[in-house]
């Protein structure tokens, strides 16, 4: 499975956007069930991705994550590149899509 890393404030996401060429954030809810189905699921598939990094963020625990990257729904699936979001997806996730754009934009970069 991915390496996963929490991430537990606003500085510390953009410190892990800035520090990572391609930074993949999964902001969830603890009281959600679908984000709790799709986190392990994801994880196995972004193994198929080793420059991407994967970091958590308990929209609870981080209340600014709402405004500052305009989530209102959980999960919400943000992929950086430089720092620049390219990819969003949010609540029911196709995984099998989310793994055909991940492989469209890792290949346009390499």
């Amino acid at each position: 499975m991915k390496e996963l890393e929490q991430l537990t404030s606003i500085e510390a996401i953009e410190r892990f956007i800035q520090d990572h060429t391609f930074s993949f954030l999964y902001v969830s809810r603890a009281d959600c069930s679908v984000c709790h189905a799709i986190l392990p699921k994801l994880r196995e598939r972004l193994t198929r991705f080793p420059s991407i990094s994967l970091g958590h963020i308990q929209a609870e625990a981080v209340g600014e994550i709402a405004s500052r990257y305009l989530i209102f729904t959980a999960p919400s699936l943000l992929l950086f590149v430089e720092g620049k979001e390219y990819l969003r997806e949010d609540r029911f996730v196709q995984l099998g899509e989310l793994e055909r754009k991940l492989n469209n934009i890792m290949n346009f970069f390499n």
